[in-house]
């Protein structure tokens, strides 16, 4: 009897944390179907400041470090690696330049997939203060990020996690 209850709860908690994993949001979520992402360069610190002195002056104080602690808030939707699989929200390698919405693999809203834009440092910082703000039928579920320093950093982090490592000595 206790036996059989064990693996009752075994199977009870392995479906319950099913629902934690990457939702059908995407075709391509299945690990099978796509290779495995490309491990992300290791970027030496004047890479890192190269790629941060791309963006505009207001993010040219970014800490990188508190930018990271900031995506953890965004890890369990999305990944940033090269190749890496779309979750509840889209891969975000290449976001910087992309046009919105324009992800092949992903499945995003029709508000954002004719939303117009191109994603850079600024609009990244205006949707992630309240995305649902910017577009009320987005599918995202962040309800936002307040602090404008928050903000800043997190953007700033993203541009070099998601970024090619700039060329040159």
């Amino acid at each position: 009897m206790i036996r059989t209850l064990s693996l009752f709860g075994l199977a009870a908690l392995g479906l319950s944390l099913a629902g934690c994993g990457p939702s059908g949001g995407s075709a391509s979520n299945t690990a099978a179907a796509s290779p495995p992402p490309t491990p992300a360069p290791v970027l030496t610190d004047a890479q890192k400041k190269a790629l941060v002195a791309e963006l505009p002056a207001a993010y040219q104080a970014a800490d990188l470090s508190n930018g990271e602690a900031k995506f953890a808030l965004c890890r369990s939707c999305h990944t940033t690696s090269q190749g890496g699989d779309d979750m509840t929200g889209p891969n975000l390698w290449g976001i910087f330049g992309r046009k919105a919405g324009s992800k092949a693999s992903f499945t995003y809203s029709d508000d954002l997939k004719n939303a117009g834009w191109t994603w850079d440092a600024d609009r990244i910082n205006q949707w992630i203060t309240n995305p649902h703000a910017v577009l009320a039928g987005t599918k995202m579920t962040f309800i936002g990020m307040p602090d404008a320093n928050d903000r800043r950093d997190l953007v700033a982090f993203l541009k070099v996690q998601t970024s090619e490592a700039p060329k040159g000595p």
